[in-house]
């Protein structure tokens, strides 16, 4: 599957990195990497894929369930693997290729190895803007495609309280509720 480098950007729920994801080896580090972004009954059974240079993706291993899982951006500072539902990857690759992600598909993605991502307000920011710094969390679930029923959660903030449950990217299409776990 030929992907536009930005995809490997959005697959870092991520931090947005400009350039396309790399690609590890040697592939059982990459998929032990990807595993640990959800619970083992659910990434042992999923597709794991990696991304080379020049976005393209590689399925290292076809899964049995609906998931498929990511390891490491290496380009982000921290340890970022997810494991998305095919609604949610769905949505990825719609924020990839900045179009409107699907309608009435909720998506799901479990980042339990934690997050880094360069913004909470721009969905395609490839580092920190100035004077500021990544957005570190913990293990996370998140919501994906409901960005019209985050009512009541924390909205538009540059830098979030990762304690709690809060909005990125708000007033985007690609609006998703962070769920800390830990």
């Amino acid at each position: 599957m030929k992907l536009v480098p930005a995809f490997a950007a959005a697959l870092g729920l991520f931090a947005g990195a400009a350039q396309a994801f790399p690609l590890v080896s040697p592939d059982h580090n990459v998929i032990g990497s990807a595993e640990s972004a959800a619970p083992k009954s659910i990434s042992g059974a999923a597709t794991v894929v990696a991304f080379d240079h020049k976005g393209s993706m590689r399925v290292l291993r076809q899964g049995t369930n609906n998931f498929t899982c990511m390891p490491d951006d290496p380009t982000t500072p921290g340890n970022d693997p997810i494991c998305v539902d095919a609604n949610g990857l769905a949505w990825l690759i719609a924020l990839a290729n900045h179009q409107t992600p699907p309608t009435g598909k909720v998506g799901v993605g479990y980042m339990l190895a934690g997050g880094s991502d360069a913004s909470n307000i721009d969905p395609y920011a490839s580092a920190p803007a100035d004077g500021a710094q990544w957005i570190t969390t913990g293990p996370h679930l998140v919501i994906l495609n409901v960005a019209d029923q985050m009512q009541g959660y924390a909205e538009k903030q540059t830098t979030p309280d990762v304690t709690k449950p809060f909005v990125m990217y708000s007033g985007t299409p690609y609006a998703r509720l962070v769920m800390p776990v830990k």
